[in-house]
């Protein structure tokens, strides 16, 4: 049995490895041009031993025109896990037989039996179909085209960019109701949602770019932009409103796996986003009152260090108590001389006016 891998992340490692403007895609390409078809074993740890049959070392650098001609052979080859070398050639494989496999070709069922038996990427280019196919422990992913790829990132890029609009107007939202301290755990759950939200097509966009190689800098640019502090904002909020009790960074923690975990259809339930940041459940859940600590609205404030964050939230217990603090309560917490206790009290009043004005004007 092959050792446990993680399949996503090994996919996304052999994605980036082929994408456009890597050695192995120029030579993958080659051979797709050459017509002669080709398998490529990506690694040899021992568990192919029992399996390759014939062939010679070769041990060399890898070069995609050496990829190219190596292919004309019937044989596998076999290169370094990170394609940095040709390590064999011409090599027989002989998978076990009674793997199941919905591969009908030789070249593809060998490929996609030697990858379950061992837990190595196997690259098959097929010369009738003229596809290249990756296969990772029991997975299949055909190359594509940039042009087809790159229409899927922007359009993507274009639900990603309705999202984070909305994420922007609900966050609005919050901050002015918390100042007006009248939250509910409706408003907090909206946030969180549409952060999970976007995330998710963020992550979506990320593994078109990796397929994108080269051809995907202005996607990731343009993901970047759209995406910068999300996951920051994310923690603040859990940060604000998980329950008290035991260590708070813990269930911080313990909430982003969940939310992670949560299934499409769940992530649109409001009552299970709520659940998992670990609000009470009752009856008239998403209407309780909730109160921040303020850990959103004092990251706002420049320059202001993570440390004193922590001490003010601590010192003070809620926003509403670090609205109401004048400055030499600020200078109370350790720290935090004259200047910083201004610059936060002039912060928080500054924040409090704009989300006021933002929300009714």
């Amino acid at each position: 049995m092959p050792p446990e891998v993680n399949t996503d992340a090994l996919m996304r490692e052999v994605l980036a490895m082929v994408a456009p403007g890597t050695p192995l895609r120029d030579g993958l390409e080659r051979i797709l041009r050459g017509r002669t078809g080709g398998l490529i074993v990506l690694g040899e740890d021992g568990s192919l031993d029992h399996i390759a049959r014939g062939g010679f070392d070769i041990n060399v650098d890898f070069m995609a025109t050496r990829l190219r001609e190596l292919a004309k052979m019937d044989g596998a080859i076999i290169l370094e896990r990170d394609a940095s070398r040709i390590l064999r050639a011409n090599v027989a494989l002989f998978p076990d037989p009674s793997l199941p496999t919905d591969e009908t070709g030789t070249r593809h069922s060998t490929a996609d039996r030697v990858s379950k038996e061992t837990g190595i990427p196997v690259v098959s280019v097929s010369k009738s179909m003229y596809t290249v196919a990756i296969y990772v422990s029991g997975r299949r992913h055909v190359l594509e085209e940039s042009s087809a790829i790159l229409a899927r990132a922007n359009q993507a890029l274009a639900t990603l960019e309705r999202y984070k609009m909305r994420l922007d107007e609900v966050n609005g939202t919050l901050s002015a109701v918390e100042i007006e301290d009248l939250v509910t755990t409706r408003d907090v759950v909206a946030v969180a949602q549409r952060i999970e939200m976007v995330l998710r097509i963020a992550r979506e966009i990320e593994g078109y770019i990796i397929e994108l190689g080269s051809d995907g800098r202005l996607v990731s640019l343009q993901l970047e932009e759209l995406v910068a502090g999300i996951d920051k904002e994310r923690v603040l909020v859990l940060r604000d409103y998980v329950p008290s009790g035991g260590h708070r960074q813990r269930k911080v923690d313990k909430a982003i796996e969940q939310l992670d975990a949560l299934t499409a259809s769940d992530l649109l339930d409001l009552s299970a986003v709520a659940r998992v940041i670990g609000f009470p459940a009752s009856e008239d859940l998403l209407e309780q009152s909730a109160s921040p600590r303020g850990y959103r609205l004092l990251a706002r404030i420049p320059r202001l260090p993570d440390t004193i964050m922590d001490r003010l939230v601590t010192k003070f217990g809620s926003l509403q108590k670090l609205l109401a603090a004048g400055i030499e309560d600020l200078q109370t917490v350790e720290g935090v001389g004259e200047s910083r206790a201004r610059s936060v009290r002039e912060g928080l009043s500054r924040l409090a006016e704009s989300s006021i004005l933002d929300r009714y004007v």
